[in-house]
């Protein structure tokens, strides 16, 4: 089986320099399957340039409209999607989002058969590939950045002015860091991630007990997941699985991590329904101690208080004041410091780019040569032949305008 594979151009604004595969990967596909062949779209933005994938012998193309396959990272405006293609991008439409309506109802007047990276999963359901851990680095360094900055203590430079993950840890490595209590929530790729700065730094881990009991001479980090910042209204035991099945019985516990910690990193993700981590109210609280937050997940107006807009990789912190529930500057006397860049993983794009790709090459490429044995795109295919497909027909009212 042949299959003309295409890179295709960002073209989104802000302009976006991932890619889903390096010039060097995609050498690796094509020896590892016979069929696949690539087209690499023209691009004088991407973090890996023309003259990189010419020289591993690729094409090099301004249109890519004999190809089968087009794989991009972000939305694909509605004035460039080629007819009856099969396309994998970011669609940002799984959630009913508003904003990319038209671009869903574009993709189905289109034919177009879409695949959404967000909805490949396995057989749990669980997702396979993303940029979460990129996410998390990034995330909790500009975390540390903003701190440093704040409060007079270093410098550290912009991740987008750095080559790789190699120089974020080297600028890491030149700072001292206060007696603070760190608090990560999550327990996925986006934790993982900010779990690995924190490790690079030598900041001690301590277990909740710990963290909501002892002072330290030196800093220190905890991490908790669902069963500990969520309890159940009844006070019996919670059970994870039940949470994600109904967390309706559940309120959050939040408040006693929220006396303790000084800095917090949200790297959690927050299912519809489940309660809010800390509110509007508690921020008001004398108790409440928080005073950074690094928001990874980037929620606004939801499960962290102080999230009230995205931040820009240009601009990436604003203050929250919690009296008056209004934004003010990021070093206002009292005021939270929030980081919530909403792109995060755009500021390392060689990384990212190679790290996804990595996944991408074993989870989804195999499907297409093995009949997918997997049901890994049966799964992820979000339109086919004009029409919503089964697990996705809950977005006709979407689509319909009716939601």
């Amino acid at each position: 089986m042949n299959i003309q594979f295409a890179i295709i151009k960002e073209r989104k604004n802000p302009p976006d320099r991932r890619v889903v595969f390096s010039p060097s990967k995609i050498t690796e596909i094509q020896h590892e399957f016979s069929g696949a062949t690539f087209k690499i779209e023209s691009s004088d933005i991407r973090v890996f340039s023309d003259e990189e994938y010419n020289m591993e012998g690729l094409d090099v193309v301004n249109n890519v409209e004999d190809c089968d396959v087009l794989i991009g990272v972000k939305e694909v405006p509605i004035e460039n999607l080629i007819p009856n293609k099969t396309y994998f991008f970011f669609s940002h439409t799984i959630k009913k989002q508003p904003y990319n309506r038209a671009l869903l109802r574009a993709v189905l007047e289109k034919n177009i058969e879409l695949y959404d990276h967000e909805t490949i999963v396995g057989s749990d359901m669980f997702r396979l590939i993303g940029f979460g851990y990129y996410a998390g680095l990034v995330g909790a360094y500009n975390g540390f950045r903003a701190l440093g900055i704040r409060d007079n203590l270093f410098n550290l430079p912009q991740v987008e002015t750095l080559a790789d993950l190699n120089e974020v840890k080297s600028e890491l490595d030149k700072i001292t860091l206060p007696n603070i209590k760190i608090l990560l929530s999550g327990a996925g790729k986006v934790a993982r991630g900010a779990k690995e700065i924190l490790d690079h730094l030598n900041i001690k881990q301590v277990n909740d007990a710990l963290f909501l009991t002892a002072k330290f001479t030196e800093p220190v980090y905890c991490v908790i997941d669902v069963m500990e910042y969520n309890k159940r209204r009844d006070g019996k035991v919670g059970n994870i699985e039940a949470f994600y099945q109904d967390p309706s019985g559940y309120e959050s516990n939040f408040m006693p991590y929220a006396k303790e910690a000084d800095f917090y990193i949200a790297g959690h993700f927050y299912g519809d329904g489940a309660p809010y981590l800390f509110t509007r109210e508690d921020a008001k609280s004398p108790d409440f101690n928080i005073n950074l937050v690094a928001d990874i997940s980037c929620d606004v107006d939801g499960p962290v208080a102080s999230t009230i807009r995205p931040s820009t990789i240009a601009d990436p912190f604003y203050g929250y004041d919690a009296q008056s529930e209004k934004e003010v500057a990021f070093n206002a006397e009292g005021a939270i410091t929030v980081m919530a860049v909403d792109n995060l993983p755009c500021e390392l794009p060689k990384d990212a780019s190679e790290g996804f790709g990595e996944q991408f090459l074993k989870h989804v490429i195999p499907a297409f040569f093995n009949d997918d044995d997997d049901g890994i795109l049966e799964r992820a295919r979000i339109t086919k032949h004009g029409k919503l497909t089964e697990r996705f027909s809950y977005l006709q009212d979407y689509v319909n305008g009716e939601e």
